[in-house]
């Protein structure tokens, strides 16, 4: 389980896009890098293909650094993820996520 995912709001807190809030498009390198919605936008020069008709220079989102990201909890504070087990019916228990600061649930 990963502190974080896809489909999360996080913070960028270091860099050129510090400070901008975006949603994770995708997480990469076994949790290491995660792609942020309109942050870190580099310029790829592409060759004609079957996604890019027309090659050209294209502006694309480049991953980074989980750690120079911050998990956005619903109140819009920064949040430090932690884990931990909840019972859930059936008698099973469920692994959760959760704001160290103030014992919110994520999932």
């Amino acid at each position: 389980m990963r502190k974080i995912r896809k489909n999360d709001t996080v913070k960028i807190l270091t860099g050129r896009d510090a400070g901008s809030v975006g949603k994770v498009l995708s997480v990469l390198d076994k949790g290491r890098r995660v792609t942020v919605e309109k942050c870190q936008i580099v310029k790829r020069h592409t060759k004609p293909s079957a996604q890019h008709r027309t090659g050209g220079i294209v502006d694309v989102e480049a991953p980074i650094a989980i750690s120079n990201v911050a998990l956005v909890q619903s109140d819009g504070q920064l949040a430090r993820v932690g884990f931990r087990y909840e019972d859930a019916e059936g008698g099973r228990r469920r692994k959760v996520r959760y704001s160290l600061k103030n014992e919110q649930v994520f999932d």
